[in-house]
């Protein structure tokens, strides 16, 4: 049973007028905006790793974050969880090789 609450208060700027966006539309904007930094940007670097990767320089960045979604793509076509898949698939090289080539 809760004994106690909690609020926490955010404070965000935003250049949209305030007749466009009531502070239920701001919410759920806030909210979206989370929902991708968990869904994909974390889910990327539970599976990859990917925060500790030290490449910084260049299209590297990009191209690896591409590479990662490609990946995390087929992964969800067959079923799996990412990071379960990833780790069976870093065990049988092979059925990672078949699954791209039938991509």
């Amino acid at each position: 049973m809760k004994t106690h609450c909690t609020r926490h208060v955010v404070y965000a700027i935003t250049s949209l007028p305030t007749a466009k966006l009531d502070p239920a539309g701001l919410l759920q904007l806030a909210r979206d905006h989370w929902q991708i930094e968990n869904s994909l940007f974390h889910v990327r670097d539970v599976t990859f790793g990917e925060d500790a990767c030290r490449v910084r320089s260049g299209a590297a960045p990009r191209a690896l974050a591409d590479i990662r979604n490609a990946a995390l793509t087929l992964i969800r076509r067959t079923g799996q969880k990412p990071r379960p898949a990833r780790e069976a698939f870093a065990e049988r090289k092979w059925s990672a090789i078949r699954l791209v080539m039938n991509a």
